[in-house]
């Protein structure tokens, strides 16, 4: 895999810590929401970047089909624990599937990802969704690329260069949402999610 080595040791190290973070609620975030509520009733749904499958979790509990991917195994370990989720190692370039998931919950993931990769792997996203199907994206917002106070890496993007990005493939663009919130590393930092639909 190529993930950066550095970011996925920060969350082999820090899995409990990040489950904590995020936290065990109940309630999904307003995003996950509109998600859920814009896909067919049993969907299949890939969880890209899982983490400790805290959005995973919501989504099997909402009756979806769930498939979750991390490159980090204590990530996966994780994940594993939850009912309903079928969870495994693996990273973005691996992803090969074709109109397989009806929606694609990509949660602050693909900014690990360098500015050089992000083509191909909304290539193979757009790919793996069948038509009409859904893609969620969670990005810090910014320009650049940096790692934090932790060793993660990122790469920042704004709405307009993300907007672009999937409109190049096609895709319709929706649900923007924009904030700020403290992060694993303890700093606030902007970002922003947003929505993408595959033409049928």
């Amino acid at each position: 895999m190529s993930m950066d080595r550095e970011t996925v040791a920060v969350y082999d190290a820090r899995a409990q810590d990040y489950a904590d973070c995020l936290g065990r609620s109940s309630d999904p975030m307003p995003s996950l929401t509109v998600f859920i509520d814009g896909l067919p009733k049993g969907g299949r749904v890939l969880d890209l970047g899982c983490g400790p499958g805290s959005w995973a979790r919501l989504m099997a509990e909402a009756g979806l089909e769930v498939e979750a991917i991390d490159a980090s195994e204590a990530m996966v370990a994780e994940t594993a624990k939850l009912p309903g989720v079928t969870v495994w190692q693996s990273s973005f370039e691996e992803i090969s599937a074709e109109a397989r998931y009806d929606g694609i919950w990509a949660n602050f993931s693909l900014l690990h990802a360098p500015r050089s990769e992000i083509t191909g792997h909304l290539a193979r996203l757009h790919r793996a969704l069948k038509p009409g199907g859904r893609l969620h994206i969670g990005l810090k917002e910014g320009t650049g690329s940096a790692r934090d106070g932790l060793g993660r890496f990122y790469t920042y993007y704004t709405v307009a260069e993300m907007r672009g990005l999937l409109e190049a493939l096609e895709m319709t663009v929706g649900d923007l949402r924009e904030g700020a919130d403290e992060g694993l590393d303890g700093v606030v930092a902007p970002w922003f999610t947003l929505t993408a639909t595959k033409g049928d």
